[in-house]
């Protein structure tokens, strides 16, 4: 073997050496300062997530002439349900900025109906939607994917209605407006019995006043007592 060939060699063998030992090698740095872990919360952990879909959303805009509609986002639009306060809510999100782009209360009334007899868009009003923090009334469009996911959405929407509608009329609420009524009349009633106690007193108070006044005897200065 040629000196070439015995330093090529050597070469080769000192490289691999080298690679070895990085890659063996995984150091571990201790953190000079240690950050508390943040819980960041969305607001929506009291409630139930009845659907969740992607979809693109458009608001129209009354205020240009002429009126249009204009893309309010796309990303991930549900469907919120909040069994103990009785509420149900439209919310989503922009892809990566998370920035909300409809957020509003469903009510019984509102109506989902097919824009442009498209089977995969649906358009409805809102009177207050609160996507930019300031409530306003909005006329919204969305459209999905597919016929399927447009079906889904409406489910779920005609459902949180029907939620809605039947905890409203639960016996429980009837029952709580009963017990009101009932604390009022005995809080009238409780008014009641302190004005007769105080027309009482003051009748039993000039009784007695009357009574000392007969009790007393004036005598003039011929002795006679008036």
């Amino acid at each position: 073997m040629t000196d070439t060939s015995v330093e090529i060699q050597n070469n080769k063998d000192h490289k691999d050496d080298v690679e070895n030992e990085h890659e063996e090698h995984d150091p571990y740095f201790e953190p000079i300062i240690h950050l508390p872990e943040v819980h960041i919360y969305s607001m929506e952990e009291d409630e139930e997530d009845l659907v969740k879909l992607r979809a693109k959303l458009y608001r129209y805009d009354t205020t240009e002439d002429p009126h249009q509609w204009k893309d309010r986002g796309t990303g991930e639009i549900k469907i919120l349900c909040h069994l103990k306060q009785n509420t149900a809510r439209v919310l989503m999100r922009r892809d990566r900025t998370w920035k909300i782009c409809a957020n509003h209360y469903i009510t019984p009334v509102m109506e989902l109906k097919p824009n442009c007899d498209s089977d995969r868009a649906w358009i409805w009003s809102v009177p207050a939607d609160f996507a930019d923090e300031t409530p306003k009334p909005e006329l919204l469009a969305v459209r999905f994917a597919s016929a399927e996911n447009a079906k889904l959405f409406k489910d779920a929407f005609e459902e949180a209605q029907r939620i809605l509608e039947q905890n409203r009329n639960l016996p429980g609420d009837q029952g709580t407006s009963d017990e009101s009524d009932n604390e009022v009349v005995e809080e009238s009633d409780k008014e009641d019995e302190k004005e007769n106690e105080k027309e009482n007193s003051e009748s039993k108070v000039e009784s007695e006043v009357i009574d000392k006044l007969r009790e007393l005897q004036v005598v003039d200065a011929g002795g006679k007592t008036g």
